[in-house]
C-alpha cells in the first residue's frame, strides 16, 4: 500500500526537503498551500510533476476537514506557520492565529475525520527563549521571548493535549535552528550568505546586522526533516529535541561565511539597532540524546559545512549558475 502524506507549508524550506525525502521513500505527497496572489513554488519547482498541491488554510478549519476527507492521508506534517520571529512582534495576533490556534484546527480536523492519522507538529527551540538550563532537553521549562515563541508553546502543548485526550499519534519535534540554501532572505543566516555573495561579486559593499553575540545551535534542514519522518515511524508517539548539540554566535557565522570567499567580515559588517529584538534570546543549544537513542538519528552536516554550502549556493545563484535552490 502506498502511503500518503499531507504537508502543510510545503513551499517552505522544510516542506521542500521533507517532500523530497517522502517521495524517495515511495510516498504519495500532497502539499497544502494557502491561496495567495503572491504564492511562490520556487523551492518545490523541481518536484511539481511528482506532488499534488491543494488549497487550504490553517485559519479555516472547514478547508482542513475537506482536505482530510478528500485525500485521506496516513501522515500529516504541520510545517505551516508565521515563522519569522521579528514579524511576530509587529503581527502578534496573526502569529497566534496561525502558529498557535492553527495547530488546534488541524488536530481537531484529524480527530473528526480520521483519528488514526499520524501527526507531526513543528515545535521550535524559540519556546525555550530565556533558557532555564544549558543544554536544553525535552523536559526543560519553556520561557518564550517573542509572540512566535509563545504561539509555538501553545501549539506544542495542544499537540500533547490531543495525544493524551484523544489517543492521537501526535508528535512534536523541538527543532533548533536549521538552515539551508532554501532559507528565506529575511533570516539572518541567509541574509549573511547572500550578502557575502553580493559583496564578493561586486553587487554590494556592506552588510547591516543586529546582535552578533546571539548564539544558536545551527544544523542543516535536510538532515532535520529525517528526524520528522522517523518520529512518525515509531511504535509510540513522543516529543524530541532535534539539534546538533553545538552552539555558535552570529559573529562566528559571519567569520566563516566571509572567509569562504577570501574576505574579512569586519571590513563589511555594520551593526544596526533596528535589527535587535525587543526581547532577545541569547543562547540556544539542544541535547539531541533522546533522538539519537530512540530514533537512531544524528545530523550529518556540521556548522562549517553548512555555512560553506549556503555561501556556495548563493554564489552560484547570483552568478546565474543555479537552476533551482539546492
Amino acid at each position: 500500500m502506498t502511503k500518503r502524506a499531507l504537508i502543510t507549508g510545503i513551499t517552505g524550506q522544510d516542506g521542500s526537503y521533507l517532500a523530497e525525502l517522502l517521495l524517495n521513500e515511495g510516498y504519495e505527497v500532497i502539499g497544502m498551500v494557502r491561496r495567495s496572489s503572491t504564492v511562490t513554488f520556487e523551492r518545490i519547482a523541481h518536484l511539481q510533476d511528482r506532488i499534488a498541491t491543494v488549497n487550504g488554510d490553517l485559519l479555516d478549519q472547514a478547508s482542513l476537514i475537506e482536505l482530510l476527507r478528500t485525500y485521506r492521508p496516513h501522515e500529516v506534517y504541520n510545517l505551516a506557520a508565521q515563522s519569522f520571529v521579528q514579524t511576530s512582534f509587529s503581527q502578534p495576533v496573526l502569529t497566534g492565529e496561525v502558529t498557535g490556534l492553527g495547530v488546534t484546527r488541524l488536530l481537531d480536523a484529524i480527530r473528526l475525520v480520521d483519528p488514526d492519522i499520524r501527526f507531526y507538529q513543528a515545535s521550535s527551540s524559540e519556546m525555550f527563549g530565556k533558557v532555564h538550563e544549558v543544554p536544553q532537553l525535552e523536559t526543560t521549562p519553556f520561557h518564550p521571548r517573542s509572540p512566535y515563541g509563545v504561539a509555538k508553546v501553545y501549539g506544542h502543548w495542544i499537540t500533547l493535549n490531543y495525544r493524551e485526550s484523544y489517543d492521537l499519534f501526535a508528535c512534536s519535534g523541538i527543532l533548533f535552528n536549521h538552515e539551508s540554501p532554501r532559507r528565506g532572505l529575511e533570516f539572518v543566516t541567509r541574509k549573511i550568505t547572500h550578502g557575502v555573495a553580493r559583496i564578493k561579486l561586486g553587487m554590494g559593499t556592506g552588510l547591516a546586522l543586529g546582535n552578533l553575540d546571539a548564539k544558536r545551535d545551527w544544523g542543516f534542514a535536510g538532515d532535520y526533516v529525517e528526524a520528522m519522518y522517523l518520529m512518525l515511524q515509531q511504535d509510540e508517539p513522543d516529543d524530541y529535541v532535534v539539534s546538533t548539540g553545538d552552539t555558535h554566535s552570529v559573529r562566528e557565522f559571519c567569520q566563516v561565511a566571509f572567509e569562504r570567499v577570501g574576505l574579512n567580515w569586519e571590513d563589511h559588517v555594520t551593526i544596526d539597532e533596528r535589527f535587535f529584538r525587543p526581547a532577545e534570546v541569547d543562547l540556544l543549544v539542544g541535547d539531541p540524546a533522546k533522538a539519537r537513542k530512540v530514533l537512531d538519528w544524528t545530523p550529518k552536516t556540521d556548522f562549517e559545512q553548512l555555512v560553506h554550502m549556503m555561501v556556495d549556493a548563493d554564489m552560484a545563484l547570483l552568478s546565474g549558475k543555479l537552476d533551482h535552490l539546492a
